[in-house]
């Protein structure tokens, strides 16, 4: 099996997996309790906040461990909500954010907020002229735009974008769940107000995540009881899982000092550069120079992205036709509405998706078995001239 849906999930780093095993077993104390055992335990949430912290140049109080990168954006886009209130503010967003942080908005201008939903260019990065007009015509509140977009890869004017919403005097939160453990990341640098992340993402267990609150910024807890993360976000901490979360950051932040992700987006080009060589019809969307270096988005002309995503499987290669979260659904996904990118080409596209367990001996043999679903489903559908194949369950 080829595993190439890395931006769905990624495998479990066998370190993070070793690391994690203690606080199953031996140390399955509640850190919240005080005799030694348990401050052994509350000792390790602490060093994995401070590893998460060093991994986007934070400080360790202001890592707040959640469980999901969909807890992160609505923590904080809730309290966002609560703080600026509906009355005077304005909700600044993109139009290719992802559905945690495209519905509490929607949820949001359903009860009366006002909320400006920003294009972006036929590359995928937002349209920055847009962006301000909305910052600056608004009397306060707050922008949320994500850091590298989930579908396409492409990283967004995020230095940029921060400094025009807080010129206007918005807050600004960023949805960095694609970034973070692929890019070098610095808050500092940035100057963003909030930060979500996802440990699945880059190495770590699904259900454990991470929010960055800027010291000194206003936050009204979604979750509150024991008092637990400083009160900021209560209940018993997933102890295993903070400590894999703060392994695979450890991991990620050594990779990207050595620059190992660079033999990732080797892998990536080369897949991309064989298949453009050797099929007719192929397109790579998205900008080639702003991007992650763990994703290619791709159309083939007169193929159906889910039949060829059937065919792959079936000969052992996982991909997919986008967002995880949008899998199974037939229309074309809002990212490639937003891009101008014409229905048919945009239900023809495929997520091809790396991460540094992924080998060159596997992306040769990807490359080969991509080139015979192509064929094959055109020659089956017959270009233009077919409908799409559904696939009845």
């Amino acid at each position: 099996m080829i595993y190439l849906d890395n931006h769905a999930t990624t495998k479990v780093h066998p370190e993070v997996v070793e690391a994690m095993l203690p606080f199953l077993t031996e140390h399955y104390q509640n850190p919240s309790s005080g005799y030694r055992a348990g401050k052994t335990v509350k000792k390790a949430i602490e060093n994995a906040r401070g590893e998460v912290a060093q991994l986007i140049g934070a400080k360790e109080e202001e890592i707040v461990f959640t469980g999901c990168g969909t807890e992160s954006n609505n923590m904080v886009l809730k309290s966002l909500a609560r703080i600026y209130g509906r009355k005077r503010s304005k909700v600044v967003t993109g139009e290719i954010e992802h559905s945690a942080v495209l519905k509490p908005i929607q949820a949001m201008e359903d009860v009366g907020f006002d909320v400006v939903r920003c294009g972006v260019r036929a590359d995928g990065r937002l349209d920055l002229e847009s962006f301000k007009e909305a910052c600056q015509s608004a009397e306060t509140g707050f922008a949320s735009i994500m850091w590298a977009n989930n579908e396409t890869g492409v990283i967004q004017p995020i230095v940029e974008a921060c400094e025009i919403a807080r010129s206007a005097g918005l807050a600004f939160h960023t949805d960095a769940i694609q970034a973070v453990g692929k890019i070098e990341i610095n808050v500092r640098e940035s100057g963003v107000d909030f930060l979500s992340l996802s440990g699945h993402k880059f190495h770590a267990p699904k259900g454990i995540g991470a929010l960055y609150l800027r010291e000194g910024v206003r936050f009204e807890p979604l979750m509150r009881g024991g008092g637990q993360e400083a009160g900021r976000r209560s209940g018993t901490e997933n102890v295993p899982y903070i400590v894999g979360l703060g392994k695979a950051a450890s991991l990620m932040r050594e990779a990207l000092q050595k620059d190992a992700h660079r033999s990732i987006a080797a892998h990536r080009d080369f897949l991309e550069h064989r298949l453009v060589q050797e099929l007719e019809g192929v397109t790579l969307n998205g900008s080639r120079e702003h991007r992650v270096p763990t994703c290619a988005h791709i159309s083939f002309d007169g193929c159906e992205g889910a039949g060829l995503l059937i065919l792959l499987d079936e000969s052992g290669v996982q991909v997919s036709t986008g967002s995880a979260c949008m899998t199974g659904k037939q229309q074309p996904s809002h990212v490639q509405m937003a891009m101008g990118i014409p229905a048919q080409q945009a239900r023809s596209s495929l997520r091809i998706s790396f991460s540094g367990m992924t080998t060159r001996e596997e992306t040769q043999e990807a490359v080969e078995k991509i080139k015979v679903a192509v064929r094959k489903l055109r020659q089956v559908q017959g270009g233009d001239r077919v409908g799409p194949v559904v696939v009845y369950s």
